[in-house]
Order: C-alpha cells, then sequence, then structure tokens
C-alpha cells in the first residue's frame, strides 16, 4: 500500500534560537509536503525541552502520533533527524518517516526537469542516504568472502551498501564534471559577446519565475508552489535605451537549505556568483520577509559574494505589492531596504521602474568618450556601434578618419583598448 496522506510535525526545541515563530515554521513545512502533492492529514508543533537521542521527541508525543497513523501515512519531523532517530520512530510508528532534508529532496527530485537538474539531485540524495547508513537489518550478518583455504569473514553488508553509493557518487561527479565544463564554455561565450548578465535569486515562491516571464515573454513555469523552478532558464532583454543584457532565473533558497543540495547545485548557482548584477525578488507580502531575506544573503555568502560584494552587485525588487493591504509591511519594506523598486509582476506594475534601475545600474560607470576610427577599421567601428551609445560621428574625409563621440562603460573602454591597443593608445580621451 502507498503513501496516501501526511502527518507534519514541527518540534520546537527551546535551546535553538529560532528567528521565526513556531506557527510559521509549521506552515512552511505543510507547504513543504504539498509542493509533493500530498494532503497534509494533520500538523502541529510540539515543544521538546530536551530532546531525545534515541527519537528526538519525547515518548508521549510518539505515542500521540502513533494513534493518528497507518501503514500509509508518512510522518513529516521539521527538523535534522539523525539515522538512528529517524530508524526508532520508524519502527515505534510502523509507518515512514523523514525529516526535513529528506523533504526537500524529494521535491527537488520531482522539479528536476534536465538532465543536469536530475543528476544534482540524485548526487544530492546520495550523499544523503551515505551520511543515513545504519544497520537496520537481520539478514546477512555478515558476508563470507575470500576463497580457497583462506576464506575470510568478508564484508559487513553495511560496507557493501557504503562502496555502491560511493561508486554511483563518482559516476555522477564524473557526469556533472561534463555539466560544468558545457557550462563554463556557454558562461565564456557570454562574456565573450560581452552581453552583461542579471540572475533572479530570491525565497522560494518570491515570484521570480513570474518575474522573469514578464520581462523577457518566456514561458517559464510560475506557479504558487515552493520551488517551482529548479534548472537555470536564460533569455535575453532588452531595455528601453537598447542596452541587452541576458536575465537568469534560477532555484529559490528556503531556511535551513541541505548542504547536500548547496554543493550538488553548485554549478547551476555558479550562474548567481557569475552573474554582473542580482536582482533579490523578495515576496513583499509575507509576514517573514526579513527573515526569507536575511536567509538568502547567508546561502549567496556561502557561495563567495561577500556582504560587500552583495551590496554592490544586487537590486532589491518587493514583489507581490498587490497583495500587500497592511500600508506598515510597505513602511517596514522601505525602510530596510531603501533603493528597492516596488512592482508586482502579476500586474505588471514597476517594470517599467525596474528596467530603470537595471539600466541605471550599468550606466554608472559609463563615460562620454571621443575616439578617432580609420575609415579602413570597419570591425573596429561596428564593435563601437554595438557596445556603446553614439552621439555624434564627425567624419574627417581628408585623414580617412570618424570621430565617435559617445558613451561608454569602463568595462567596454578596457575591452576596446584591449582589442584595439593602436587606437586607444594616444588618443582615446574623455570629453
Amino acid at each position: 500500500m502507498g503513501i496516501n496522506h501526511a502527518i507534519v510535525v514541527h518540534p520546537d526545541i527551546r535551546e535553538d534560537a529560532a528567528l521565526r515563530p513556531v506557527e510559521m515554521m509549521l506552515a512552511e513545512a505543510v507547504g513543504l509536503v504539498e509542493a509533493i502533492g500530498l494532503p497534509v492529514e494533520n500538523s502541529y508543533a510540539v515543544r521538546i525541552n530536551t530532546p531525545r537521542a534515541a527519537t528526538l521527541i519525547g515518548a508521549g508525543v510518539v505515542e500521540r502520533i502513533h494513534d493518528e497513523v497507518s501503514e500509509d501515512t508518512l510522518v513529516v519531523i521539521n527538523t535534522s533527524l539523525s539515522p538512528v532517530q529517524q530508524r526508532n520512530l520508524e519502527q515505534q510508528l510502523g509507518c515512514k518517516v523523514i525529516d526535513r532534508t529528506a523533504l526537500i529532496l524529494e521535491i527537488f527530485g520531482e522539479r528536476a526537469s534536465t538532465n543536469a537538474g536530475r543528476l544534482q539531485v540524485e548526487l544530492a540524495a546520495l550523499t544523503f542516504q551515505r551520511s543515513r547508513l545504519v544497520r537496520s537489518w537481520t539478514h546477512l550478518e555478515r558476508q563470507r568472502g575470500g576463497g580457497g583455504f583462506l576464506g575470510g569473514p568478508g564484508e559487513r553488508q553495511i560496507e557493501l551498501d557504503r562502496r555502491m553509493l560511493d561508486d554511483q557518487i563518482i559516476k555522477i561527479k564524473a557526469e556533472l564534471g561534463e555539466v560544468v565544463r558545457t557550462r563554463t564554455i556557454q558562461r565564456q561565450n557570454r562574456q565573450r559577446n560581452e552581453t552583461p548578465s542579471v540572475a533572479l535569486v530570491g525565497y522560494t515562491n518570491a515570484g521570480k519565475s513570474t518575474l522573469f516571464n514578464a520581462l523577457t515573454g518566456a514561458g517559464v513555469l510560475s506557479k504558487d508552489m515552493l520551488f517551482a523552478t529548479l534548472d537555470p532558464t536564460m533569455r535575453g532583454m532588452t531595455l528601453a535605451s537598447g542596452r541587452t543584457v541576458i536575465l537568469a532565473d534560477t532555484v529559490g533558497f528556503i531556511s535551513q537549505l541541505p548542504t547536500e543540495l548547496v554543493e550538488a547545485f553548485k554549478s547551476t548557482l555558479e550562474e548567481v556568483v557569475e552573474a554582473d548584477m542580482l536582482l533579490h525578488v523578495h515576496d513583499a507580502s509575507s509576514p517573514m520577509v526579513l527573515e526569507e531575506a536575511q536567509d538568502v544573503f547567508d546561502v549567496i555568502k556561502s557561495l563567495g559574494l561577500d556582504e560587500n560584494e552583495q551590496q554592490r552587485r544586487i537590486i532589491h525588487v518587493c514583489n507581490k505589492t498587490d497583495q500587500v493591504t497592511d500600508t506598515e509591511q510597505i513602511k517596514l519594506l522601505s525602510k530596510r531596504f531603501p533603493k528597492a523598486v516596488m512592482i508586482s509582476a502579476l500586474q505588471k506594475t514597476g517594470l517599467d521602474q525596474l528596467e530603470e534601475a537595471i539600466d541605471a545600474f550599468f550606466a554608472a560607470d559609463e563615460k562620454q568618450v571621443m575616439i578617432t576610427v580609420p575609415y579602413a577599421m570597419g570591425d573596429a567601428r561596428s564593435w563601437l556601434f554595438s557596445h556603446g551609445q553614439i552621439i555624434s560621428v564627425n567624419e574627417d574625409a581628408e585623414a580617412s578618419t570618424e570621430c565617435f563621440h559617445m558613451i561608454m562603460s569602463d568595462a567596454n573602454i578596457a575591452r576596446f583598448s584591449s582589442r584595439w591597443p593602436q587606437l586607444a593608445e594616444d588618443q582615446f580621451s574623455s570629453k
């Protein structure tokens, strides 16, 4: 008989200084279970003063849960369980028990739609399983090994299982190495084309994919569910100024994101690290918006972007403002993120201001320059038209040259100077 419903239990452990109210953590856990299409029959928080080494929760709570479950019940404990705790709870309850990490892995497994996504989820799941190998079987206490006259005691079953998992992990890492290589080449091609990149980041279900679709016209899955997006999607986007950028939609973050997932999804999250700009999308209607923002900050920091670098690259975007009825919430957001752009991706309001903010970010290091190019150097003239804003062009027929008065970024000035040093030397001047 398969699993057809779930019971969600959130342990309120006294020694854990949780940033979120217990009811919020419980509601999020229920949402995670519903994200895999499983109805939640009951949910509640239990206060734990002293965690039990064997089961985490006390005997009275175990008995209460036992009275509510059957073989087709999934019990979700909204925290990390040790392998021994999980095994003991399953034995005492007589049903399947998983913790928060396993639940998130399950969601990721269902959402992965590309080969790269499936490989990354499988790597995370195998790493998780390897850490949870415990002797919960009674068959084959020892396998006989060897041959001839000196048959040794062989290997324990757990060692065989660990070796099997290690072999699978090595194989998947090798396949992911190819994925990383391909993505690196693609990223280098984009950088060679010198098109700025913008990555959408934020807490899961903040509306990143809806915003991505609104800005690019793409048809990316955007649903009111946790982790609707796993695999990065990229589209070109032309701003009102004529500037072209590459917009990347990325996986959402969540509190207590399993370390196995962060490690496995590093090749996907590299799109965040390598992006020229980050749009941090907040769910303005969430009562825990500030705590969610901190979770995102922590994950990005773990990827190698410190506070200063985040401040330099990030534009804050407060989405779902159409769902905010409390004016104090808007004041709170404006105070915490004073330069944030207020939008509703669903209603497509505030998008013009957001595009202006993106354009201004890339224009911040731009300056007016004068550069003279010979007629014969058509490649340089073409490059200038593609990578700068032309104010005027004055021809000097006698010298067979054109003088470009234009606006260019420092980065593009450096690129031009690298490609055509003979033109930049001694005559590249600012106006």
